[in-house]
């Protein structure tokens, strides 16, 4: 856990390569939950533990239908692992001073979603979300309001009603889908994800308010640009096609999104307020400790990856669009350059993180490397030889600032 005066926030970082995997503060400390996935009580108890302090409470996903939930006996196959399940929950209920509750599916048949939430609530969870779809149902499957009627007849815990976003238009529609389902309250994910006002009492807000301030919030937390970008995406949905559309998609840096909605400006004054007080970028940042200094090792751009190598990491997203032939292109330059001084051929280790990249090059025995994770191998390893060549002096400063997070 690291602490980021600069930001006020409170960051959870993943020691294998420094990315941030949970951001938060103190701000929303009695308000946000943390959902985890996990089929290990052990682990589960482990993370709870390690974020007690910073979250209102921890819940347990049930729901999740992903194929990779499904492999790691995550998410939704804990519906058909009830002791694995209520083994994570007690645990999780015995050992920890916030309140534990859980997210699931219905089942296809009534009474055993019935007695699946009971063996739930048994473990002592503070309440239950309920999404009204089966696990091989999808949004356009209607939601099983009924179903979630008799769950909350059923139960003395609070029930979350889930899966209602078709319905939900507007704020008024919250309420009456909490009235048709009789539960204590409704879990909205796609409806707040297209527009986050459908909260508001006075309305909806025009889409592109809501981007505006959204990059606002991205930018003054330093904001990763692929979860800026995952979440714009989510409202603009369609508009996605249009020619604005087009270009946020072909957009790799917050500072490129920004532009596109003419907030560039605020964009490059938060980064230099931020450079001023020492904070370099997301990936770039040198971790506090709880007494305001840094920790030793981390002062410089350059990140130990092994016990005998040191890799020179930089922040640094690869756009294509900045090279107008194959002939620019940072691959090109160093493999060239290697050749004129006789030199071994750059080495390049990529590795794969889902669909994202990241790369090392090796070359003349050094190893050079963007933290920037890239949609595809070849990106990822153009980054790479970006990197190697500005800190060969083969390229300059500013031109690396197109690419990268680095003050000119």
């Amino acid at each position: 856990m690291v602490r980021k005066y600069v930001l006020g926030t409170i960051d959870y970082i993943d020691k294998t390569d420094g990315t941030v995997t949970f951001r938060t503060c103190l701000k929303e400390r009695n308000k946000v939950v943390l959902q985890i996935g996990t089929c290990d009580a052990t682990r589960a108890l482990k993370v709870a533990k390690m974020v007690e302090q910073d979250v209102a409470g921890i819940d347990l996903n049930m729901g999740c239908p992903k194929l990779f939930s499904l492999v790691g006996k995550m998410g939704a196959a804990l519906l058909k692992e009830p002791e694995i399940a209520t083994n994570i929950l007690k645990t999780l209920v015995d050992n920890l001073s916030i309140p534990v509750t859980c997210k699931i599916r219905v089942l296809p048949d009534l009474d055993k979603t019935l007695e699946l939430c009971e063996l739930l609530q048994s473990t002592g969870i503070s309440a239950i979300a309920v999404h009204g779809r089966t696990v091989n149902e999808r949004p356009q499957h209607m939601n099983r309001n009924d179903v979630l009627k008799k769950i909350s007849d059923r139960l003395a815990i609070p029930v979350i009603a889930n899966g209602g976003s078709k319905e939900i238009q507007k704020y008024s529609d919250i309420f009456k889908f909490k009235e048709i389902t009789g539960c204590s309250s409704v879990m909205l994910a796609r409806a707040a994800q297209w527009n986050c006002s459908i909260f508001s009492k006075e309305g909806l807000l025009p889409m592109e308010d809501v981007i505006k301030s959204y990059l606002k919030y991205a930018v003054d937390c330093d904001n990763s640009p692929s979860n800026t970008k995952y979440c714009i995406q989510n409202i603009l949905r369609e508009q996605q096609e249009s020619t604005l559309g087009k270009k946020f998609l072909s957009s790799q840096t917050l500072e490129q999104i920004c532009d596109l909605w003419n907030l560039i400006d605020y964009c490059l004054s938060k980064k230099k307020e931020f450079e001023e007080k020492g904070l370099l970028g997301r990936s770039q940042v040198s971790p506090m400790r709880e007494d305001g200094k840094q920790d030793e090792g981390q002062a410089s751009n350059k990140r130990k990856i092994s016990e005998e190598e040191d890799v020179t990491l930089m922040h640094c997203a690869f756009l294509r669009n900045n090279y107008v032939t194959d002939l620019e292109l940072p691959k090109t330059i160093l493999h060239k350059w290697t050749q004129t001084q006789r030199k071994k051929m750059p080495n390049y280790d990529t590795q794969q993180k889902g669909k994202l990249f990241q790369s090392i090059v090796t070359v003349d025995g050094r190893r050079y490397g963007s933290s920037f994770w890239e949609k595809n191998k070849k990106w990822a390893e153009q980054g790479a030889a970006l990197v190697c060549l500005f800190s060969l002096g083969l390229v300059n400063k500013k031109a690396l600032a197109t690419n990268c997070n680095v003050p000119c």
